[in-house]
């Protein structure tokens, strides 16, 4: 039996796992899939974000900020590499300059200062093959190696005597007693049953699937899957650039945007494809090639549209709750000494990444409050 069991070996599966270890409780994390964060954590724009876009008093907002700064630290300490390369959110006419104040006031909002929006010719003296009419630049926001960054959580949460294990997906949850009962099978086809007082799901892409494999109780209802695929194109050349560069948002996702990797690598992405059905689907549209290179004109019209190439594709665990998209995550503890333990993270797309820690944090101190632990 373990102390607790993590449904997911994501980045926050890893991050929630490796903070429930170092508590000095024995762990298991398990993962469905051959390696960790094959899914939504190795498949997104490796960006540290700031917190500029949350509504203010949301978790995402809440947790980003906090975990931003929690996230630079442990990089710091444990050798990940990051790179704080800031970023420009482009506007090109006057209504998307008007959103450009209402970033700005919801980033101070959430405890983040930028300064004033600026003029094109203000951005292009920093970016002089952009096209703009105006610009906010947020120097908090990064990029990270999100592989490394995996790794030295597992690692960690190893090294205090928790364990990963792959290739096994969970069937059937039930309550036994003070127990969870945790019906699992693995890739040979054996199954077996773990118990555990604590079960976390963090199955991200599959949480709403795990969830209903508890056979009763209060998870009811379930947020609806709305599964978002984005996709990414890679560029074979060179650009002028030295940061990262953001239309204002679209309905959906953050816009065509240009991140880079921290070898240097030009990727444009992602875009907003909802999917039908709940089953994740990593083809790359390739017949989106002309709008991805119509919507990178717009603020850099030096772009060699021959030179952008089909990269790869994530899916974002969207959900929605009474017919509407989540604007938010998540994390649902159930009352009752009945349902002590269970912790479901559902929704938990962008700014996922930079908050792993902080969600990791929240989840360990909803559960202290729970059991009335310290």
């Amino acid at each position: 039996m373990f102390d607790a069991v993590v449904v997911g070996a994501g980045v926050v599966g890893l991050a929630v796992g490796r903070r429930m270890t170092l508590s000095g409780r024995s762990v298991l994390v398990l993962e469905q899939h051959a390696h960790v964060g094959e899914e939504t954590s190795s498949r997104n724009s490796e960006v540290i974000h700031a917190g500029l876009y949350y509504r203010p008093g949301s978790l995402k907002a809440r947790l980003c900020v906090t975990g931003r700064r929690q996230l630079i630290e442990y990089c710091d300490s444990r050798q990940v590499p990051y790179r704080l390369v800031g970023k420009w959110i482009l506007a090109s006419d006057a209504q998307s300059e008007a959103k450009l104040l209402g970033i700005q006031a919801t980033a101070r909002a959430n405890g983040v200062a930028l300064a004033d929006p600026v003029s094109a010719d203000a951005v292009r003296r920093r970016e002089p093959g952009v096209r703009c009419s105006a610009g906010l630049y947020s120097p908090g926001t990064g990029i990270i190696d999100s592989h490394a960054l995996m790794t030295a959580l597992q690692s960690d949460l190893e090294q205090a005597g928790g364990m990963v294990v792959c290739h096994h997906r969970v069937e059937r949850i039930e309550r036994m007693g003070s127990q969870w009962s945790v019906r699992v099978r693995d890739a040979d086809g054996e199954v077996s049953t773990l118990e555990t007082p604590i079960l976390i799901n963090s199955a991200g892409l599959h949480s709403v699937a795990v969830a209903r494999t508890i056979e009763s109780g209060p998870v009811r209802p379930l947020p609806e899957v709305c599964l978002a695929r984005g996709n990414y194109f890679t560029y074979a050349g060179r650009l002028p650039v030295r940061h990262l560069l953001y239309p204002t948002p679209e309905p959906g996702g953050l816009g065509i945007h240009l991140t880079m990797d921290l070898g240097g690598q030009l990727r444009f992405g992602p875009d907003v494809q909802f999917l039908e059905g709940e089953e994740p689907d990593y083809r790359v549209d390739v017949d989106r090639h002309a709008t991805f290179v119509e919507a990178i004109h717009r603020y850099l019209p030096d772009l060699d549209g021959d030179k952008l190439f089909p990269g790869y594709a994530g899916v974002r665990p969207k959900v929605k709750v009474n017919g509407r998209i989540a604007d938010d995550f998540l994390i649902e503890t159930y009352p009752g000494a009945d349902w002590t333990g269970l912790v479901n993270l559902f929704g938990i797309e962008s700014p996922g990444l930079t908050s792993c820690l902080a969600i990791a944090d929240e989840v360990y101190d909803r559960l202290s409050e729970q059991s009335g632990a310290e």
